[in-house]
């Protein structure tokens, strides 16, 4: 691990604190191909911004925006002539009283005014003027940079519609007045992220697990290959609820307000994967102290502590993505076999270079031993195909093995921001980035299509 975190540092040319934008000057506009680009991955449930060529982004703030209903209500009251000045100043403050990330959740909590927006539901952007609002805050009050004077390197779901990138290319115009724009689909670049040699493979299949969705997605030289891509109905925020389900229903002593951020706490704290069900809860049983953790909280409300215990969930949420009926009977395919199916139904001639680059990416798939079992699983699968195909053909043939193999790295959980880093920091990016004068001469078709390019391996 720490020989691949030297490579990384060592390829990439990085120094030991983070690029910031205060370190170039805002001399010209012309200039703004010499200076690090800004890399913004926005997903359902975290957003992760920071300048190119750094390993981890600078921020990792939760896409989400506390906005103040008293303002939109007032201006909705006063819709008659007389009180147009009225409804414009009620316009004007909803506009700007609102906050982002941590600083929304808490508002939320501590006054009813302040109600949540969610811009990304399931990987998909559905409220296009409150996702500007995160990425005006994320702009100008995280990064404090003028949009003006970088290049921007923004990503994108698998699943999106060619208009989405069109709003999203007339929001950076127009609003942000960008200098370039680059739109990268997230899976290709995990899949540039996952290298720990000097070449870096971009064939394989990327397992992107988020908060809110999770795509199989198949990458041949560098494309999505479309018609294979799967999607798998359980994410991170299923693993989290189902934790607090599983708190509830054995009677834990959680406040009600508190329950999902304690069960998403003790998600990342302490769940793993287990290789045999059964014998983890022999396990658990045999040594329950060994086993049985203490979460210690302080009520929100009361200010009383309280305490419980963490037990058999350490071991079941991640379970669900091998046994998803265990967390609800409208899904019984496990996470192996929808991998397979998506290999299955690739080109012919891609399948074993599919097999044998299969890359994590995203937060939920950092549970310890993730990628072990998902590699014995997958491999079982296609060991018995094997198998069944020579017992048909008969006559004593063999079949060439199928080289099943996960890649798991450090970075795995920034793995699409962090390929956004390396794609941003080769000198072909800034060619192959849309333009503010093509924008103006062709509009916003142009940001339908980004040209793949092949300079950072």
């Amino acid at each position: 691990m720490t020989e691949t975190l030297f490579f990384i540092r060592s390829t990439l040319q990085i120094h030991s604190t983070p690029i910031r934008s205060e370190l170039f000057s805002s001399t010209s506009p012309m200039d703004a191909a010499s200076r690090p680009a800004v890399i913004v991955d926005s997903g359902t449930g975290y957003t992760k911004i920071g300048f190119a060529g750094n390993v981890e982004p600078c921020f990792i703030i939760p896409t989400v925006v506390a906005v103040n209903d008293s303002f939109v209500n007032q201006k909705t009251r006063n819709s008659s002539k007389a009180n147009c000045l009225a409804q414009y100043s009620a316009g004007v403050m909803a506009d700007l009283d609102f906050f982002i990330g941590e600083d929304a959740l808490s508002r939320s909590r501590s006054s009813s005014i302040y109600n949540l927006s969610y811009p990304i539901h399931q990987g998909q952007t559905d409220n296009w003027d409150t996702l500007e609002k995160f990425w005006q805050q994320c702009i100008f009050s995280y990064l404090r940079c003028d949009p003006e004077d970088h290049y921007f390197l923004l990503t994108e779901s698998p699943l999106t519609a060619p208009e989405h990138r069109e709003y999203t290319g007339e929001i950076m115009f127009e609003t942000f007045n960008v200098p370039g724009l680059y739109i990268a689909v997230q899976p290709v670049l995990a899949l540039a992220a996952g290298y720990t040699t000097s070449k870096c493979e971009m064939t394989g299949v990327v397992v992107d697990v988020g908060d809110g969705a999770t795509h199989i997605v198949p990458v041949a030289d560098g494309y999505v290959i479309g018609s294979s891509i799967k999607s798998f109905p359980i994410a991170g925020k299923d693993v989290t609820q189902f934790i607090q389900q599983l708190l509830k229903e054995r009677g834990e002593n959680i406040p009600l307000e508190d329950s999902f951020e304690v069960a998403r706490k003790v998600k990342e704290k302490y769940c793993y994967t287990c290789s045999d069900i059964v014998k983890e809860y022999n396990k658990h049983d045999k040594e329950p102290t060994k086993y049985i953790k203490q979460w210690s909280g302080v009520k929100p409300k009361t200010g009383a502590p309280y305490t419980c215990d963490i037990g058999y969930e350490r071991f079941l949420a991640p379970e669900i993505f091998f046994h998803p009926e265990i967390y609800s009977s409208d899904f019984t395919t496990p996470l192996p076999v929808v991998i397979d199916k998506c290999i299955q139904s690739a080109p012919i001639d891609t399948r074993r270079a599919l097999y044998k680059n299969i890359v994590l990416s995203g937060g939920s798939t950092m549970f310890k031993d993730f990628n072990r079992r998902l590699q014995r699983d997958l491999k079982k699968i296609v060991d018995a195909r094997v198998v069944a195909s020579e017992a048909r053909l008969g006559g004593g043939v063999k079949a060439k093995p199928i080289e099943v193999n996960v890649v798991s790295h450090p970075i795995q959980r920034f793995a699409v921001w962090f390929g956004g880093s390396v794609l941003a920091s080769t000198p072909e990016f800034y060619g192959a980035c849309h333009t503010k004068a093509e924008y103006e001469e062709h509009g916003a078709s142009i940001c339908r299509t980004n040209p793949i390019f092949k300079g950072m391996y």
